[in-house]
């Protein structure tokens, strides 16, 4: 354990342990041993902040949503163009992956495989498409689209596209030369021109 993380609190230290760990390996490979022995916790702490496993997978799931959602939150803030903020979702992502490290796809599609209807991280994997479809339909409609819902449906499929890209570059040869990410965004802006009214 590093020394800034083991000078953290606790039920950070689960969480930052449970955050490598789960997207790493993910979350039903990764035993709460492995979480605990990370965190240098004893059982009892942990079970002192969260409901067992599900509780931490939840309370994980909860802090990823919510820095994609600042980040998202920070580009947008740097656009004034209808278009630009339309396509930000894409420049969001970006920034995200540079801050976090993140090289093996999107830690909310791996959730998705793998917990059951029911689970306590479900509510966290159904705020995170909300907040895609609701933000990118009312991007739309800012932009002029002619029909909002078609424009993030289609950009929700490009964006699902490139990170689903990512996850299988990180278990095949690699990325190509060309970012799919950059493509992406050109693809989508190309698309938007059509269908801004």
């Amino acid at each position: 354990m590093s020394p800034d993380l083991a000078a953290r609190p606790a039920r950070e230290r689960l969480l930052a342990a449970a955050g490598e760990l789960f997207y790493e390996s993910g979350i039903a490979a990764t035993g709460v041993d492995a979480v605990l022995a990370r965190a240098g916790v004893a059982p009892a702490t942990m079970y002192a902040h969260f409901a067992g496993k599900d509780g931490l997978v939840a309370a994980y799931l909860e802090q990823r949503h919510e820095a994609w959602r600042r980040t998202w939150d920070e580009v947008l803030a740097g656009l004034a163009d209808p278009v630009d903020r339309l396509l930000s979702v894409f420049d969001a992502v970006a920034l995200y992956r540079r801050r976090e490290g993140n090289r093996r796809g999107c830690g909310f599609l791996a959730a998705a495989t793998e917990l059951p209807p029911g689970h306590p991280g479900q509510r966290w994997l159904d705020a995170d498409s909300r907040l895609l479809a609701e933000r990118l339909r009312a991007l739309a409609t800012d932009a002029g689209a002619r029909d909002p819902d078609d424009v993030a449906d289609s950009l929700l499929l490009l964006y699902d596209g490139v990170l689903n890209r990512f996850a299988r570059a990180a278990t095949t040869s690699g990325l190509p030369s060309d970012d799919p990410l950059v493509r992406a965004r050109r693809l989508a802006a190309e698309w938007v021109a059509g269908a801004i009214a």
